[in-house]
């Protein structure tokens, strides 16, 4: 049967939007097709959000040759990550969402791991809903990690979510639980603590991190510090709005 003709719905689906990636693409994808295949059942969603290269009719030809279960969601202009990945889970059909950046950084191998262990704690207690990577030794230069450390430390004293890493992009969520949450852009760094404020359990997961395949990253100072730490902020008033309804009875 031809990969991207499935006759159920996957288990997982795996979501990645794309900005300027044209070569990451077939080295990612190769990755993920050898550490998913025969291990999960699997649908790939790759978002181009807006790309000016060839990043899309790179996917075409790469959906054309079916050797993976792609699909392909191509944006009229970009609208930034957090929405491209929210146009991809809603065209995703699997029970679990898995989400990882374009650029080669997240390791593909570290996904049947993070899935395992979320799906086995999911099964012991329903309120675990996801799992996030933290990346124990990061590969970025030091404008990245300086920003993210500033961050960071301002995201944990407001939000003290727990998180250690709440800048990975490698993240496995619930679809159904994932669709529920309030959508606005820059949200997929805050996931661990939206889930928390509607009663889930984010787990962490120790991943493998690794230098930029190719290209140029879209983040700078301005996009990953100081916005980020405007964010912040509504985020904390989400959280301290939020209300979990717990249900005594139900006839």
């Amino acid at each position: 049967m031809h990969p991207t003709a499935q006759a159920t719905a996957p288990t997982v689906s795996i979501v990645i939007p794309a900005k300027n990636e044209v070569d990451n693409l077939r080295p990612l994808i190769e990755e993920i097709r050898a550490a998913m295949t025969e291990r999960y059942d699997y649908e790939l969603i790759y978002v181009d959000d807006g790309s000016t290269d060839d990043t899309f009719t790179t996917l075409q030809a790469i959906h054309a040759e079916g050797q993976v279960p792609l699909k392909v969601i191509r944006h009229a202009q970009s609208v930034g990550q957090s929405l491209a990945i929210l146009s991809g889970a809603w065209q995703a059909s699997g029970q679990w969402l898995v989400v990882l950046d374009a650029d080669g950084q997240n390791d593909p191998a570290d996904i049947p791991g993070m899935l395992a262990a979320v799906m086995q704690a999911h099964d012991q207690d329903a309120k675990v809903w996801g799992v996030i990577g933290h990346r124990v030794n990061r590969r970025d230069d030091w404008v990245k990690r300086l920003s993210s450390k500033l961050a960071n430390g301002f995201r944990d004293f407001m939000l003290k979510d727990g998180i250690p890493d709440t800048g990975c992009g490698l993240k496995a969520v619930l679809l159904a639980r994932y669709l529920r949450l309030p959508a606005f852009n820059h949200m997929h760094r805050y996931i661990p603590t939206l889930l928390q404020a509607q009663g889930g359990i984010m787990l962490v997961h120790p991943v493998n991190h690794r230098p930029r395949l190719a290209g140029k990253s879209n983040y700078g100072v301005w996009n990953r510090l100081w916005v980020g730490l405007v964010d912040v902020l509504g985020v904390w008033w989400l959280k301290r709005r939020a209300k979990v309804i717990l249900v005594q009875e139900q006839l």
